[in-house]
């Protein structure tokens, strides 16, 4: 199944989400034109597999983001004064 449209995937969703599953993509049409493309999300690599310099890089980058805070939209606060509340 390469190709279908949109009121049929409507209807058979599940059967296109197993393509999808398996590894396919499936073009979603509407009056015959491309609208939409339902593709196999990434699957990521397990952690055992990263290096430990990756490992490290990847925990920094964590640990900056948790002191600097976040931002989320009033006043920001950062990971200790949300622990201290």
């Amino acid at each position: 199944m390469a190709s279908i449209g949109a009121r049929e995937a409507n209807r058979s969703f599940s059967k296109i989400l197993k393509e999808a599953e398996n590894g396919k993509t499936v073009t979603i049409t509407r009056n015959g034109k491309p609208v939409a493309l339902l593709v196999p999300a990434p699957i990521p690599a397990p952690v055992e597999s990263m290096s430990e310099e990756d490992r490290k890089a990847a925990k920094k980058r964590l640990m900056d983001l948790l002191d600097k805070g976040l931002h989320l939209g009033g006043r920001g606060f950062t990971r200790d004064e949300m622990n201290e509340r």
